[in-house]
């Protein structure tokens, strides 16, 4: 924890937000605190080890500590969805609000529908015959053209992957994912899901520039897109991330 001396000029315009995570570098962690509306750091500690919950709960601890004796209070709490923080926040910040940091569940979404497309394209990697040895015949030549044809469905996908993660799409490139899902039906609903996704983070609705998604409908949002993901395990395990904080109103980071 830095000195009061810092934290007496870092806390004299205290939002109330802040936003805490950890960096690890080799044997070392790194757990820190900014304040999430001046973007300004306001305590970190260096640890030896892995950082564990208690040693949040201690972090917070401290950090609770130079804040109520200046007067001033932790309103909400923004945090990479780790199961280090849920059970420090409610101790330590009992009336915080807690949500989920858009940029690293974004990134985890999106990670999770590459991973989906790469085990399509290893299914098809396994369904490439292998040629036997000797003098081309009708069969062998048969085979051949399958092994081609399925190496070039795998370097298509491997090539077009950006285009199942890009946030907006040309009306070329929505051509190129419709024929690709229509190769592979099991991509099918991955597009139409990181559109829901980026339709739950659009901080602006429809037609109505300037203005945020109601928590209202950011839930419904979430529903429609929890149903999308029921068949892909490592989305549905990413999406929970977004179970754990609770929203304060007007924000599109829904509980």
């Amino acid at each position: 924890m830095r000195g009061d001396r810092f934290l007496d000029e870092a806390l004299s315009d205290f939002s109330g937000y802040i936003a805490a995570d950890e960096i690890y570098d080799g044997p070392f962690c790194i757990l820190f605190i900014v304040d999430n509306r001046r973007f300004r750091r306001l305590a970190y500690e260096v640890l030896d080890h892995n950082a564990t919950k208690a040693d949040v709960e201690a972090f917070f601890g401290r950090f609770r500590a130079a804040v109520d004796v200046r007067g001033l209070a932790v309103r909400g709490v923004t945090t990479d969805g780790s199961d280090l923080y849920p059970d420090a926040i409610a101790k330590i910040f009992p009336g915080a609000r807690h949500q989920s940091c858009e940029f690293h569940v974004l990134k985890e979404i999106m990670t999770a529908v590459l991973r989906a497309l790469a085990k399509v394209r290893r299914s098809l990697k396994r369904e490439i015959p292998k040629l036997p040895r000797g003098r081309p015949t009708k069969e062998t030549k048969k085979l051949a053209r399958k092994a081609k044809r399925l190496r070039g469905h795998i370097r298509d996908l491997f090539d077009n992957r950006h285009l199942f993660v890009k946030r907006e799409l040309t009306p070329s490139e929505r051509k190129t994912v419709a024929r690709l899902a229509r190769r592979h039906g099991e991509l099918r609903p991955l597009r139409g899901i990181v559109d829901e996704v980026y339709r739950l983070f659009d901080p602006e609705r429809p037609g109505v520039s300037g203005r945020r998604c109601r928590t209202e409908t950011a839930l419904r949002k979430l529903a429609r897109l929890r149903l999308l993901v029921q068949r892909f395990k490592g989305l549905r395990q990413a999406l929970k991330k977004l179970s754990l904080p609770e929203p304060r109103e007007g924000a599109h980071v829904p509980r």
